[in-house]
């Protein structure tokens, strides 16, 4: 789909683009946050335990520092993703003519949608129950 912008609908055009870039970096700097938060929640919990009962060993995968540095990693690659898609309707802007991606929306749900489901797993493995 393409849209067709008018000579005087340009700054406002720029200014949304700006906009949706701003809400994707802060959408990208919460997942790094998040990811942060995950990574050391484990070692958290691995310290908590062992001042405890120090005699028991450290109880779960260990999984949580790879999905927190995954999580990392995920928000910087759409903060990249975000900045590269500013530029490119920039030009689109400036020539008049704009197209959606949809390829790039497509990829980003797929990409935390897969996130989500690795998360659940891993909170169903590694959750205890009490009798």
């Amino acid at each position: 789909m393409e849209a067709e912008i008018p000579d005087d609908k340009k700054a406002t055009e720029h200014l949304a683009n700006e906009r949706t870039f701003l809400a994707w970096v802060r959408t990208g700097i919460a997942i790094m946050s998040l990811g942060f938060v995950v990574a050391r929640f484990g070692l958290w919990l691995r310290e908590l335990g062992a001042g405890l009962s120090p005699q028991l060993q450290g109880h779960g995968s260990g999984m949580s520092a790879p999905m927190g540095a995954g999580m990392i990693g995920l928000g910087g690659v759409l903060v990249v993703l975000a900045a590269w898609r500013f530029h490119v309707v920039n030009r689109q802007i400036a020539a008049g003519h704009v197209q959606v991606d949809r390829g790039l929306v497509v990829l980003i749900t797929v990409v935390i949608a897969a996130l989500a489901v690795v998360m659940m797993a891993y909170i169903g493995m590694t959750t205890t129950q009490t009798p």
